[in-house]
């Protein structure tokens, strides 16, 4: 299962459930210690620790390769950077569903477009009518949702 469509719908589902539960956490955190950007570095500590562990138990697959990787590639991080600074920054001032929302709406807008010109290697999936339809469905529901 964990190699269908069904599943990897299933392990994406679960990774949205838990970004505003990330959000909520690290936020509050930072609240809580006084600075955002230290709770952003303990979240950070705890995620490269858990990800070497989890890479070692694979047996490091990949690791030798990096120094040829493409070096823009790299700047993922960065990306993982400002979303936790933000959202622990953000969160506890504009609330966890209005950062939340957001960011989806940006995750909406950024897929699409790397889905229809198949940046930085993703497949090829050319915005159609239909497409555009239910993209602006989404984003009339998370309008909607911030209204309230």
């Amino acid at each position: 299962m964990l190699n269908s469509n069904l599943g990897f719908a299933s392990i994406m589902l679960l990774a949205g459930i838990g970004i505003p539960i990330l959000a909520a956490l690290n936020s509050s955190l930072g609240t809580r210690i006084g600075s955002p950007i230290t709770a952003a570095a303990i979240l950070f500590t705890i995620a490269v620790g858990g990800a070497w562990v989890i890479a070692a138990i694979a047996g490091f697959p990949g690791l030798s390769a990096v120094a040829s990787a493409p070096k823009h590639l790299l700047l993922a991080g960065l990306l993982v950077l400002f979303y936790v600074l933000s959202i622990t920054i953000i969160a506890p001032k504009f609330g966890v569903g209005n950062a939340v929302f957001f960011v989806l709406l940006g995750q909406i807008v950024s897929a699409t477009l790397i889905d229809h010109f198949g940046l930085f290697g993703a497949a090829m999936t050319q915005i159609s009518l239909t497409r555009m339809l239910g993209l602006g469905l989404m984003v009339a529901g998370i309008g909607l949702t911030r209204l309230t």
